[in-house]
């Protein structure tokens, strides 16, 4: 049996629940929003009217800039991608990883749509004491 100390019992836990943003229409089409979600700066990007959209890490690993939510939408060979503002680096929309550097790669974010309002899964810390209080109801917002 596994034994579970008051210390464990008070570290905070990792969720990955669903997080209300925005609207989809905040969101320009052709254009990117950034949003801080659970402490992660977030960039969203709305490439058009009907597609999908996508979230990515707004930080820029080359200039070392929290940018990447003004970067340029475009394509390259087909992929959908954003150039980084600052140096011009390229990230595919879909995945996270850099067109023009095989080893670097943004951290992608799960996006779902839900009567006009765009959710993110982003990892995010819940302090044990709300973690151990009882889930919500249905109808209940957490």
């Amino acid at each position: 049996m596994l034994a579970i100390s008051d210390e464990t019992r008070s570290l905070p836990l990792l969720t990955m629940d669903w997080t209300d943003v925005c609207a989809v229409d905040d969101i320009l089409v052709g254009t990117g929003v950034a949003a801080l979600v659970h402490g992660h700066q977030v960039a969203i990007f709305r490439p058009t009217a009907e597609g999908p959209i996508y979230a990515l890490s707004n930080f820029d690993p080359f200039s070392q800039a929290f940018v990447i939510a003004r970067g340029i939408l475009g394509d390259k060979g087909g992929v959908l991608k954003v150039a980084s503002p600052i140096f011009k680096q390229n990230f595919a929309l879909a995945t996270g990883k850099c067109l023009d550097d095989q080893n670097v790669a943004l951290e992608c974010y799960p996006v779902r749509v839900v009567a006009g309002r765009v959710s993110l899964q982003v990892p995010g810390l819940v302090p044990a004491n709300k973690a151990a209080a009882s889930p919500p109801t249905s109808g209940e917002r957490s």
